[in-house]
């Protein structure tokens, strides 16, 4: 059963523009793991956006509560390079309570714009 679909559409530029302006905010928005590729090197600004509207979809999924902790969520790319999601704390608690049981997640970034869709299944 389908608990919640949320999306979410980031401006590539202007969230680079934001990062620049406003140090740690990276780490703020991030877990360090999601900060850089398998290889070890940093992602680029496109592949953060895209993980900014993820976590601001699932969000909208849960239905935007407030209190949510932007760490308390974490974008993954399995090994076949499909995203998912893993959740902790304040995110991993309004899922339980809503009755989450698995995630859906889709990326993608083309044309200076970032998006994600998740939906959230019980």
């Amino acid at each position: 059963m389908i608990i919640g679909v949320g999306i979410d559409v980031a401006e590539i530029e202007r969230f680079d523009a934001a990062l620049q302006r406003t140090p740690g905010m990276a780490q703020r928005l991030f877990l360090e793991r999601e900060l850089y590729l398998p290889s070890g090197e940093r992602r680029g600004v496109a592949s953060l956006a895209a993980r900014f509207a993820a976590k601001e979809a699932l969000a909208k999924a849960l239905g935007a509560p407030p209190g949510l902790l932007w760490t308390d969520a974490e974008v993954l790319t399995g090994a076949n390079g499909q995203p998912g999601l893993a959740v902790s704390g304040t995110v991993a608690a309004r899922a339980e309570a809503l009755g989450v049981r698995s995630w859906h997640v889709s990326l993608s970034h083309d044309a200076g714009v970032a998006s994600a869709v998740v939906v959230a299944e019980g």
